[in-house]
């Protein structure tokens, strides 16, 4: 739907003057903020490491992996945060999971704290929350192997932090979420309806939706074409 006309505010441009032209104005308000803050300044010393220092609540630091209401680790090994990940700093290795609510659990999940650039887009991907960032920030460590972290260590960071009062849990939903039921998922559908008498639908191309038969058949006439090159 097109914007009326009476909706529409047209903003013109301000005429630059002379000495706006020279940038003096704008020179002199720099300078005197300078001066500002030069006459009024105040030092701020903060007594760490026996006073911490209050962190926003969107800060990200050591990971974490949570477990569910029954002590297990929440991860189903979907392997979408190590997707996510642009530093890929986390390895995981799924397994087929000893409970009956999920498919699939991890064996092995690492992740290097050295390499993370603490983006936060591995608990932003997770479909069922298993992994999040605390506020924890003094990481050290003498070594590099000091600094990967294994399912173990991740499971001892959410024991430490989720009473702590800083790092509760957010999520409080019992079931691991939708990405654990792959059994239970309904067939997706075609994203368009094509009519059986319809030109495009009687083609063998591989951009039809008419079922895997099609696909696999313009996948046999691609192979054919590159063996015959």
């Amino acid at each position: 739907m097109p914007i009326a006309s009476k909706d529409v505010t047209w903003v013109e441009e301000p005429e630059i003057g002379f000495w706006e032209a020279t940038f003096l104005p704008a020179i002199i308000a720099g300078l005197k903020t300078t001066v500002k803050h030069v006459t009024h300044y105040k030092t701020v010393t903060e007594q760490f490491p026996e006073e911490k220092p209050t962190l926003p609540l969107h800060y990200r630091g050591v990971h974490r992996l949570n477990r569910d209401d029954q002590g297990r680790v929440k991860c189903v090994a979907c392997m979408m945060c190590a997707t996510a990940c642009p530093a890929r700093c986390i390895t995981i290795e799924g397994a087929q999971a000893p409970w009956e609510d999920r498919d699939k659990y991890p064996s092995s999940f690492v992740i290097d704290e050295l390499r993370c650039i603490y983006c936060g887009m591995c608990e932003e991907a997770c479909p069922v929350d298993a992994i999040e960032m605390t506020h924890l920030y003094d990481l050290t460590g003498f070594s590099r192997e000091e600094m990967i972290f294994d399912k173990e260590k991740l499971l001892g960071v959410f024991d430490q932090t989720k009473d702590s009062g800083h790092d509760p849990v957010r999520t409080q939903r019992g079931r691991l979420g939708p990405a654990s039921d792959f059994e239970g998922l309904p067939a997706l559908a075609p994203a368009t309806s094509v009519r059986s008498d319809d030109r495009s639908a009687r083609t063998t191309t591989a951009g039809v939706i008419q079922g895997t038969a099609v696909m696999q058949s313009s996948w046999e006439q691609i192979n054919d074409k590159i063996e015959k090159k």
